[in-house]
């Protein structure tokens, strides 16, 4: 079965030409041209992508993603304007898996789906079966889900996978170029904060539950998820 994408975009000549590149690649491909329509699509159908532009009339990108991220974990990349680093880190803070500033290249936004693509089918397909659990925090390989306290956390595709990848090297460093090559199937390019603010989410819901510190930063290196 293809993978199934939603692009929201106001610009029609856009979605029309994303449209046309991306079913050549073998997605089907849905889209919407304003924020009401596009989130009752993405709260009502299965979609494996959604590309979410930020300027939408009626309802703006970050409240589509607002909206649908208190129902839905549907992976999103938030289309941006160049060079805005603040529509880049809000989108992240509210639940983005990634971003792409426009005008975008379209074999690199092609990579950035695969990317994320491929991760939900390892998630989907994977048999591993244990638990890493430290001190109140769990997370379940089978069912891809992490607890606290027993509490599930509301964690993005994106969010788990930096967990995962914290939890399983506890004790060592991890850094920041290793998180986004393996986590979003990129190098880390200068300035991208990225794998900042998805660890940040992720320090933040736990922090609902806990006051225990689990992932400590090591300034100029990376991150390490603390055992005790």
């Amino acid at each position: 079965m293809n993978a199934r994408v939603l692009v929201i975009d106001d610009d029609r000549g856009l979605c029309e030409l994303l449209q046309d590149y991306l079913q050549d690649e073998g997605f089907d491909v849905d889209t919407a041209h304003t924020g009401p329509v596009g989130l009752d699509m993405a709260l009502n159908r299965e979609f494996d992508v959604i590309l979410l532009d930020v300027m939408l009339p009626q309802l703006d990108g970050f409240e589509v993603l607002k909206a649908l991220r208190a129902k839905k974990m549907t992976p999103v990349i938030m289309l941006t304007a160049k060079g805005d680093d603040f529509d880049r880190i809000f989108g992240l803070e509210l639940g983005a898996d990634d971003y792409i500033p426009k005008p975008f290249n379209h074999r690199e936004l092609l990579a950035r789906i695969k990317a994320i693509t491929r991760r939900v089918a390892h998630l989907l397909h994977s048999t591993t079966g244990p638990c890493f659990e430290y001190h109140e925090l769990a997370l379940d390989l089978s069912s891809r889900t992490a607890s606290i306290k027993g509490t599930p956390l509301p964690l993005t595709g994106t969010e788990y996978e930096m967990l995962h990848q914290l939890m399983k090297s506890a004790g060592q460093t991890v850094t920041k170029q290793s998180l986004s090559q393996t986590v979003l199937g990129r190098p880390l390019a200068p300035y991208d904060r990225s794998v900042d603010m998805h660890v940040s989410n992720v320090r933040k819901k736990i922090a609902v539950h806990s006051v225990h510190t689990y992932i400590k930063t090591l300034r100029g290196s990376g991150y390490i998820f603390l055992k005790a």
